[in-house]
C-alpha cells in the first residue's frame, strides 16, 4: 500500500480575503459544523459582516444547545492586539456568550490572554482560541484542520460562580453530579450528542440543530422520574408544533416509542413531546442505566426529529 504525504498549503493560496473568501467559505453549513464538531458547540449562522456600532463581526451565530449568541472573528494570519480589542468590543455590543477567534498561529500571549479571559469570567462567557492550517495529499483537494489551542475549562468555572454564591443545597450538588458523570459516560460511550455543561438545575439541554428547539434530559429526586422531550419555542412554536404533529405523530409512535407524549399547552410559547420512566435518581448504583437510557433515547429522538425540524419553515 502507497502512503502519501501531507503537504501543508498555504492559507491565502485557498483564500486570498478574510471577508469575501473566507468568510463566506465558512458560513456555509458544511463547514461551519467543522467548527462545532472542534468546539462540542452547535452553530447557526444567523448573519455575516455583522454591524457593531463602526466595526463589522465576521459571523454571529446562534449555539442551538441553549440559543445563546456565539460571535466569530477570522485572522489569516498570526493574531495580534486589534483583533484582541475587536473581539471584546464585539461580544459586549452583542451580548455574545461565546467568543471564537480563529487564526493562523496564536503568538504566546494571546493564547495567555484567552486562558486568562475563561479564568476570570463566570460560567455565562466562554473563549475559544483555534488555529487553523490547510493540508493536501499528492494532487488532493486542499482540506482545512481547525486545531483548538484555548478552551474554557467548564469545571473551574462552576466551582469558581458557586464559590461567589450561596453554597449549593443538597438537590443541587446531586444534580450537577449527575449531569457531570452523565457527560463522562457519553464522552467515554461515543456519541454524536451535543450538550450543554453540566450545571445544578434538574435539567440540560441537547442540541437538534436548528434555532428554538432543543431536546431536554430531565431529573427529578421527588418523583424518581427521568424524562427526554423535544422542547419548541419563540414565535412560531404552535404552529410548527402542529405541522410536526400532523405529519409524524403517527410515525413517531411506530418509530421513537409507543409511550411518547405530545403535549402543547394553551398561552404558553412552548410545546414538546416527551418520554418518561420511572427511575431513583438519588441511587448512585443506577446512574449507569439510567444514562444508557438517556443516550439510546436522545438519539433515537434525534434521528427521527432532526432532518424533520430542518424542513421547517
Amino acid at each position: 500500500m502507497k502512503i502519501g504525504k501531507l503537504q501543508k498549503v498555504e492559507l491565502r493560496a485557498i483564500w486570498q480575503n478574510e471577508a469575501s473568501d473566507f468568510t463566506p467559505w465558512l458560513a456555509q453549513e458544511d463547514n461551519i459544523a467543522l467548527l462545532s464538531q472542534e468546539t462540542g458547540l452547535d452553530l447557526e449562522v444567523i448573519s455575516e459582516e455583522r454591524h457593531v456600532g463602526p466595526f463589522r463581526a465576521d459571523i454571529l451565530c446562534k449555539n442551538t444547545i441553549d440559543n445563546t449568541f456565539v460571535l466569530i472573528e477570522n485572522q489569516l494570519e498570526r493574531t495580534d492586539h486589534s483583533h484582541l480589542g475587536q473581539l471584546l468590543t464585539y461580544a459586549a455590543g452583542l451580548e455574545a456568550v461565546h467568543i471564537i477567534w480563529i487564526a493562523q498561529r496564536f503568538t504566546e500571549e494571546h493564547r495567555a490572554a484567552l486562558d486568562w479571559l475563561n479564568r476570570v469570567t463566570d460560567e455565562n462567557l466562554r473563549f475559544f482560541g483555534i488555529e487553523i492550517e490547510v493540508y493536501r495529499i499528492g494532487d488532493s483537494a486542499p482540506a482545512p484542520m481547525f486545531q483548538l489551542v484555548s478552551k474554557p475549562n467548564d469545571w473551574s468555572k462552576a466551582v469558581h460562580s458557586s464559590a461567589k454564591s450561596e453554597d449549593l443545597t443538597e438537590t443541587k450538588s446531586l444534580n450537577l453530579e449527575y449531569w457531570t458523570a452523565m457527560k463522562d459516560y457519553f464522552e467515554q460511550a461515543g456519541t454524536r450528542l451535543k450538550n450543554q455543561k453540566p450545571l445544578p438545575q434538574h435539567w440540560t439541554n441537547f442540541a437538534i440543530g436548528k434555532s428554538y428547539f432543543h431536546m431536554e434530559a430531565l431529573i427529578s429526586v421527588r418523583n424518581q422520574t427521568i424524562r427526554v422531550q423535544l422542547v419548541l419555542n419563540g414565535p412560531n412554536a404552535d404552529e410548527q408544533f402542529e405541522i410536526l404533529r400532523e405529519k409524524y405523530e403517527a410515525d413517531s409512535l411506530e418509530k421513537v416509542a409507543s409511550q411518547l407524549v405530545w403535549q402543547t399547552k394553551e398561552n404558553t410559547k412552548a410545546s414538546w413531546v416527551h418520554l418518561e420512566r420511572k427511575a431513583d435518581v438519588s441511587d448512585k448504583s443506577d446512574w449507569e442505566p439510567q444514562f444508557m437510557w438517556f443516550k439510546e433515547t436522545l438519539e433515537a429522538f434525534d434521528h427521527f426529529f432532526r432532518p424533520k425540524i430542518k424542513q421547517l419553515p
